[in-house]
């Protein structure tokens, strides 16, 4: 049996093609990627994935790339790997901590890349769009919750009865 020899080399090179998309598609970790000094992220994270946790970051706070990252004027591009800002170690830090908060007491789960998939809290959850989020306290409170008594501004607490008198103050006089 005879095969026609433009068949052949028509699937020949449409294998190709189909194997060559096929792993273009395939992501790459960030080492293949070149992206370098990964402190906080995992190492196998995709140039994709970790341009996805940069954009999320930086609409969190309300910031572009510069804000964190140095920018290497004689290359004319930027220096990602360079720590030399403050604010990319701070970033460093409130992940972790926001890691642990929502490992701690909102169970999170993780995916393959050690990546929370979904958590109780992120960087939007303080920050709105900010980056430096103003720290406010309730009005007629102070740190630590209302005053002592259960009595704030706002008289008794729901329920209606106040809370015990604070320590060392005299009881009140009983008529009968």
């Amino acid at each position: 049996m005879q095969v026609n020899k433009k068949i052949l080399v028509t699937l020949g090179l449409m294998s190709v093609v189909v194997l060559g998309a096929m792993t273009s598609m395939t992501p790459k970790p960030a080492e293949d990627a070149g992206w370098k000094n990964l402190k906080v992220l995992p190492k196998n994270i995709t140039k994709e994935q970790l341009h996805e946790v940069m954009e999320e970051w930086g609409h969190s706070l309300g910031v572009h790339c510069n804000f964190c990252h140095v920018r290497d004027e004689a290359a004319k591009q930027m220096d990602w790997a360079n720590d030399a800002k403050p604010e990319k170690k701070m970033a460093r830090d409130m992940f972790k901590m926001m890691n642990k908060i929502n490992e701690k007491y909102f169970d999170a789960k993780k995916d393959s890349l050690g990546m929370v998939l979904k958590s109780g809290v992120n960087c939007y959850s303080c920050h709105r769009g900010t980056a430096h989020p103003e720290v406010t306290l309730p009005a007629g409170r102070g740190p630590g919750g209302p005053p002592p008594g259960g009595m704030g501004p706002g008289g008794p607490p729901p329920g209606g009865q106040p809370g015990p008198p604070p320590a060392g103050t005299p009881a009140p006089d009983k008529k009968e």
